[in-house]
């Protein structure tokens, strides 16, 4: 009488106590996403890259990025629309040279330390939004939204793995969540109205 093949190993059973990583265990996962310890101390192009201590927040360096921008956003406020979006022109392209040095600093194109992509990414969202609190709060959550999402064209650029890809797809997102955040406005225009008292919604460039 044959004999019957032992049954094939099924997938591994955790070990008696084990749990799945919990959220703060893989955001803090994220926060190590950087290649070799780099030689030397970083650079200009490195801190600028992590704008200043927010990139090496040790749990999502992304957020603390994109609140990081706030601040930005409301030294910009006070320009002309012109001069702001040309502002915002400029970081853009100085982070995409700033990441590019930053990546090959930290031996990955996009480490984690790396979030001056999420502060151009916000100051595309609050283009043409006059700052107030409220409109920044709502861009900060639609922007982190579409980021984490990352809508083609952002998945795209995603895959590219340099300060130029780094950059653009957080820019990408930011366009989403711009057109996003016009359409919450024109939403509460419709339905709560503008009146006599100041609503942010019904704020209007130049105003």
């Amino acid at each position: 009488m044959t004999t019957p093949p032992p049954p094939a190993p099924g997938p591994a059973m955790p070990a008696p106590g084990a749990s799945t990583p919990g959220l703060l265990s893989r955001l803090r996962a994220r926060g190590l996403k950087r290649g070799p310890s780099p030689k030397g101390p970083p650079g200009p192009a490195v801190l600028f890259a992590a704008w200043g201590p927010c990139g090496y927040a040790p749990v999502a360096p992304g957020t603390f990025g994109t609140l990081g921008a706030i601040p930005l956003y409301w030294a910009l406020s006070w320009l002309t629309w012109p001069a702001y979006l040309a502002a915002t022109a400029a970081l853009t392209v100085l982070g995409m040279v700033a990441a590019h040095r930053a990546g090959r600093y930290w031996g990955v194109a996009d480490a984690s330390p790396i979030v001056v992509d999420e502060v151009a990414g916000y100051l595309v969202t609050m283009a043409l939004v006059p700052f107030s609190w409220p409109a920044a709060i709502a861009g900060f959550v639609l922007f982190r939204i579409f980021d984490v999402l990352k809508p083609w064209p952002a998945s795209a650029f995603d895959r590219v793995k340099n300060g130029f890809g780094v950059v653009m797809d957080d820019v990408a997102a930011g366009v989403f969540a711009w057109c996003a955040l016009q359409f919450v406005q024109l939403a509460l225009r419709l339905l709560a109205g503008c009146g006599t008292v100041f609503h942010w919604w019904c704020a209007e460039v130049g105003s």
